[in-house]
């Protein structure tokens, strides 16, 4: 993918403040801190298209940003370990849910998990709800770099295991070494391309 332009369009909470319906939108999901704006800025070649932070739960809003004039990525706030009080995170519970089962013009989810960490009641149930809910899921295993090619496909394997999915729906991901890419990118052509 040639990336000719990427930029910010918009932050939202609620539907009334998303952008026009006009482009096929890919999301972004995953735990805080799992690499989640680090993978989209390298998608897009940019190195601050996107904050990143070392501290979890910095993303609280839902970010658009426009790529090529051809699709719009959508960054959700991180789940999980996030230090902030409970009641923020059942709204953004409510504001992620709003958001992925109204919004017609959503193509597929990229749900990004760390590869050291094996996967939890939260990733099976959000993987679980896309599929009802018909919504294709791009999974990106990020960190790929941290582990020997060895280890990786340990951990492969009990992800895939934890997840009951196929080897070949998980995608080994490094923003370091660049590993996976170009895999990503067609998961994400294909969700795009298959909507229409």
């Amino acid at each position: 993918m040639i990336i000719k332009s990427a930029e910010f369009v918009i932050s939202a909470t609620r539907p009334g403040n998303y952008p026009p319906e006009d482009l096929p939108e890919i999301a972004f999901a995953g735990r805080s801190n799992v690499g989640k704006s680090t993978l989209i800025n390298k998608l897009v070649n940019r190195k601050r298209l996107v904050k990143t932070s070392s501290t979890p739960g910095r993303t609280q809003l839902l970010n658009f940003f426009n790529i090529n004039d051809a699709f719009v990525f959508v960054d959700l706030p991180g789940y999980g370990y996030a230090k902030v009080p409970e009641r923020v995170k059942k709204d953004w519970g409510k504001m992620i849910e709003t958001f992925l089962s109204t919004r017609l013009t959503l193509k597929g989810v990229v749900l990004i998990l760390d590869i050291r960490r094996n996967p939890g009641e939260e990733e099976r149930n959000f993987i679980s709800w896309l599929h009802q809910q018909e919504i294709p899921a791009v999974l990106i295993l990020t960190k790929a770099d941290k582990l020997s090619k060895t280890k990786q496909k340990k951990q492969v394997q009990a992800i895939e295991k934890a997840l009951s999915v196929n080897p070949e729906e998980l995608i080994c991901f490094s923003a370091k070494t660049r590993q996976g890419l170009d895999n990503v990118w067609k998961a994400i052509e294909y969700c795009i391309e298959d909507s229409e």
